[in-house]
């Protein structure tokens, strides 16, 4: 028994370490971009702009097609169940607790995980295996507000516009069943989304979708940057990009949920 303890003991003191690591990354990227004028800020906007390019333009086609099957089985899924409750008209709430506040920001995660934090990290792998990292320093280029800056910022903005994107197409597909299934008016749909939507909801879509982007590319950066010597690394640290992301974001979007599930019934008088 004791050995569990101490075995899930150092597990967690491991994952505390990794965590303040990341954090430590993404302060230092900030403030080296913030100090550090000698790249110039243009290059910066273009190297931004393209990872902006990636993860979220080249992205739209999946995001799209994800965001109209998951809004329509949403909507079909609730009007099957209001059917028997005799409350077809609260689909749109039913939309806004299902999509937008936990399917919308967590699928989008995953797809920009699949995409753009594999890429990224192998990326930086062959820049530390082709010692572009080092030829950077020696240039007087300071890797962190060169690589990492310019990925984890446009690599937030990504995953705010896709996750916007993702709701918006996934509620305007979750109209259209109800359209054809039920006969519903857009109308009494959109009233019924905007009565259940609140500040609450917008600022639960961007503290996870801001904090998404900030796991998704930091962890990938930190990883990539792990890369020592050999180009069998790179599948390596790449692997692990995928699955301490996927964790974390997953961890942190549930933490999120229930700090405000219980607040909501502490609200309301329940506990």
């Amino acid at each position: 028994m004791f050995a569990l303890v101490d075995r899930i003991g150092h597990q967690v003191a491991q994952n505390l370490n990794y965590t303040y690591e990341l954090f430590l990354l993404s302060y230092l990227s900030f403030r080296s971009t913030l100090t550090s004028e000698f790249q110039g800020w243009r290059t910066l906007f273009g190297v931004i702009s393209a990872q902006i390019y990636f993860t979220g333009w080249q992205a739209m086609p999946l995001i799209s097609f994800l965001a109209f099957g998951s809004g329509a089985l949403v909507a079909l899924q609730a009007i099957m169940q209001m059917t028997f409750l005799g409350g077809v008209n609260y689909v749109g709430t039913f939309m806004v607790m299902v999509v937008v506040r936990e399917l919308g920001p967590l699928l989008t995660a995953l797809i920009v995980i699949a995409r753009s934090g594999t890429a990224v990290a192998s990326e930086l792998g062959s820049m530390k295996v082709n010692k572009e990292v080092d030829a950077l320093k020696a240039m007087g280029i300071n890797p962190l507000s060169y690589i990492i800056f310019p990925r984890l910022l446009g690599g937030i903005i990504s995953v705010i516009c896709l996750a916007f994107y993702f709701i918006m197409f996934a509620t305007f597909s979750g109209f259209l069943v109800c359209r054809f299934v039920k006969g519903l008016p857009f109308d009494l749909y959109f009233s019924s989304l905007s009565q259940a939507a609140g500040m609450s909801d917008f600022f639960i879509f961007f503290i996870k979708n801001f904090m998404s982007g900030l796991i998704i590319f930091s962890v990938s950066c930190y990883q990539g940057l792990q890369v020592d010597k050999s180009p069998h690394e790179i599948p390596q640290v790449t692997t692990k990009a995928v699955v301490k992301s996927t964790v974390y974001v997953l961890m942190f979007n549930m933490l999120l949920t229930l700090y405000f599930y219980f607040e909501y019934i502490t609200t309301m008088g329940m506990i």
